[in-house]
């Protein structure tokens, strides 16, 4: 999920009942529903180094001990800081560093669902199991969750405005219910989309569309990718040995729409370029990464003899208002190899890796 939504959950966990327990405990869980996406560090050292390790250790269960840690030691810092410099350290709770830190795992934790339910996945077995797990139940950014999370943080302080004007006096904890409400809706999306998902499935499975002959075309998979904000638009991608189409599945209208001229990609077949472009630092990343690779290649230079083999994932192969997947894939890269097929340049999103 995006950062900003990573926070909110944090900040809106602590009010839902833990701030009342613990000092700092939605300092510190905020800090903590965000702190795995440190990871993007990585990209100091290019787009490939960022892409192999984002969600990796710090996403793992083994992390997050260690992560809980650096939280509560930074707000421990923080909390001596405000001593030296004589500020208030009066608390409406008392300080309890043991339970801060069972908070900030809470938080921690919560990232790592937050992360599994969208398309892109994680690896929380990290690095005794390297699989990569993926609920798909809801886009990269969800505009229903940010809204949730926003009022239940945004709604109490409106609210205590209103109070504040009639003179009623001002709660030391405010929000709970708002937060409590929010964080079951939540749950209650994922639970209806996951309905909405396995109904998108079988509506494909359903149809007679796929495949110049469908009865005679295995399927080996088949996935449904979420939409933002609509619970029931999905792209679904069907997997068979010798290709992979996908189409747009409505579960409120029952529609599936494919088009056999667009929707139909075959699974090209291995060539000496496309197999030294997957030996190379991105092929090795990218490869243990997909679930739904697409590695094809472009017609050699007449001049140079280079060749270009583009990486793209099909789950992330279609149109939103937040990303234009037909025309330009997110997540996707390119290896350009020389004549005796040598790699002379990685790309990845559109940055060289140097």
């Amino acid at each position: 999920m995006d950062p900003i939504t990573h926070l909110m959950t944090g900040a809106v966990l602590a009010r839902s009942g833990f701030n009342r327990k613990a000092a700092y405990a939605t300092l510190a869980m905020t800090l903590a529903a965000e702190a795995p996406d440190l990871d993007t560090l990585w990209s100091i050292r290019g787009p490939i180094a960022a892409f192999q390790h984002h969600r990796g250790w710090t996403h793992a269960f083994l992390g997050l001990p260690l992560e809980a840690a650096v939280v509560v030691g930074a707000v421990y810092l923080f909390h001596r800081w405000r001593l030296r410099r004589n500020k208030p350290t009066k608390h409406s709770a008392p300080l309890r560093w043991g339970l801060l830190y069972g908070f900030a795992l809470i938080a921690l934790l919560s990232h790592l669902l937050l992360d599994w339910t969208n398309n892109y996945g994680l690896r929380p077995f990290f690095p005794f199991n390297p699989h990569w797990y993926a609920g798909s139940l809801v886009f990269i950014f969800e505009p229903v969750i940010f809204g949730l999370l926003l009022i239940a943080l945004i709604a109490p302080a409106l609210f205590g405005l209103i109070n504040s004007e009639v003179g009623a006096r001002k709660a030391a904890f405010r929000g709970r219910d708002w937060a409590i409400a929010a964080l079951i809706a939540i749950v209650a999306l994922w639970g209806w989309r996951a309905v909405e998902q396995r109904q998108a499935i079988q509506l494909a499975l359903n149809s007679q569309d796929f495949g110049s002959d469908p009865g005679s075309v295995p399927i080996l998979h088949v996935y449904a990718e979420p939409y933002p904000a609509n619970p029931f638009r999905w792209q679904v991608i069907v997997d068979t040995p010798d290709f992979y189409q996908l189409a747009a599945v409505d579960t409120f209208a029952n529609t599936v729409a494919t088009n056999p001229h667009s929707d139909i990609f075959y699974k090209p077949a291995e060539t000496a370029a496309t197999l030294a472009a997957k030996q190379s630092w991105l092929g090795h990343v990218y490869l243990d990464w997909s679930k739904l690779p697409l590695v094809t290649q472009s017609d050699t230079d007449p001049i140079t003899g280079a060749i270009t083999v583009t990486f793209r994932d099909l789950r992330f192969m279609y149109d939103t208002s937040f990303m234009q997947g037909r025309e330009d894939p997110p997540l996707s890269g390119t290896v350009t190899l020389d004549s005796a097929h040598r790699v002379t340049r990685i790309k990845m999103d559109g940055h060289v890796q140097h």
